[in-house]
């Protein structure tokens, strides 16, 4: 038996079938990507199963892209042989808001709950909820499971969660929440497994399209970046990072409205925004032109700047580890950011973080480090997956 681990987006879906073994999940076994669903697109499945990759372009067809999709799919799971059979699915679901600190099995009432949070992460939230809507429909004899980005951040105390507003606003919800949670909590279990000093103060960089930083002590979350919603702290692929709140005054004056507000915050900054050119930081790299370097300049600043906040809140650090797209394949701005940090004791093996882009865990700290790094390639979909196996087990 296995749990399949699906993240929903506005036009793909990415899934990961793990098998079980009691209330744990496995490394998946079958993993992939459906892309082309947005409304009119025209799908295409990418998948590896047993080393050898597979694609399928799915045409065009009756229903929506998604909903072939998920035919396609479960198509796919049924007729392949030797995957294992699917008894749960687990859905990566960003905000669980103040009602939800751990993973849940869906119910009626918890997805009616879960859409009000829509707005607080209007790029993820939606599309979290229809794929939970669909694979309800696809697979109406599972159980489907929602495993939230915010539920890693539960252990923040008050005085990093709330904000200096009127109680009020606090007792209405609006304090910080936290995002990545998934990754994190897998980057921290994987540290715990390979060194002792994990438990004490622990930097963690998840650096890709969405980008953030948690400051753990004793593996859980006492510190991060992101807050109220996923616009916070560090400069992003599309998203603008920390901003004045008196630059939203100012554009208000100028009669944006909130649908303009909100393309600008999600869609149109961060490196794309900075350089003109692209979100993708491999391009940006490519790139000689000033403004591309401007944007990187800036992505790097951002990560030292909040990673010295967040090492403050620590009282010192011990161990920082890079994971994300960017943090697990860009050897430069590690090296870029490790140079910046090496006031504290930081020093890392320029041959070993050279060659630190693959799918390993690597520690690219020199001996004599007073501080170890490591590269963590990260698997939401297995801490998603391990969720869902251990809520299922008596289900």
């Amino acid at each position: 038996m296995a749990i399949l681990a699906v993240n929903a987006g506005s036009s793909t879906l990415k899934f990961s079938l793990h098998p079980r073994h009691g209330a744990l999940a496995l490394p998946s076994v079958l993993s992939g990507n459906i892309q082309g669903l947005e409304p009119g697109g025209l799908p295409e499945m990418g998948w590896s199963f047993n080393g050898v990759s597979h694609k399928q372009a799915l045409g065009a067809g009756d229903g929506s892209p998604f909903a072939r999709a998920l035919v396609a799919l479960r198509n796919l799971l049924a007729t392949e042989p030797g995957v294992p059979a699917i008894e749960a699915v687990a859905h990566r679901v960003v905000h669980g808001g103040a009602d939800f600190s751990a993973s849940v099995i869906v119910t009626p009432e918890v997805l009616a709950r879960l859409t009000q949070l829509n707005s607080l992460a209007p790029l993820h939230q939606p599309h979290n909820l229809e794929g939970v809507r669909a694979f309800q429909q696809a697979f109406p004899e599972l159980p489907q499971v929602a495993c939230f980005d915010t539920a890693f951040h539960a252990t923040l105390g008050e005085v990093d969660y709330a904000f200096a507003l009127p109680q009020a606003l606090a007792d209405a919800g609006v304090r910080r929440y936290g995002f990545h949670g998934l990754s994190y909590q897998f980057i921290m279990d994987t540290l715990l497994e390979r060194s002792p000093r994990a438990r004490g103060r622990v930097l963690m960089a998840h650096l890709g399209n969405g980008a953030s930083l948690c400051a753990a002590r004793d593996g859980k979350s006492c510190a991060t970046t992101m807050g109220f919603s996923a616009l916070d702290g560090l400069m992003m692929g599309t998203r603008t990072g920390a901003l004045d709140p008196g630059v939203i005054l100012y554009l208000l004056e100028q009669g944006w409205d909130h649908k303009r507000l909100q393309n600008l915050l999600y869609k149109q900054s961060g490196l794309l925004g900075v350089s003109g050119i692209s979100a993708d930081m491999r391009r940006l790299r490519a790139e000689s032109n000033p403004a591309a370097q401007k944007a990187i300049a800036m992505f790097t600043h951002r990560v030292v700047r909040e990673s010295g906040a967040l090492i403050a809140c620590l009282g010192g650090l011990d161990v920082l580890a890079f994971s994300g797209g960017i943090g697990e394949h860009d050897a430069v701005l590690r090296a870029d950011v490790c140079a910046q940090l090496g006031y504290l004791g930081v020093q890392i093996d320029p041959t070993l973080n050279a060659v630190a882009v693959g799918d390993a865990v690597m520690a690219v700290h020199l001996p004599h480090s007073t501080i170890e790094v490591w590269v963590v390639p990260t698997d939401e979909g297995r801490v998603a997956a391990r969720d869902a196996a251990r809520l299922t087990q008596t289900v």
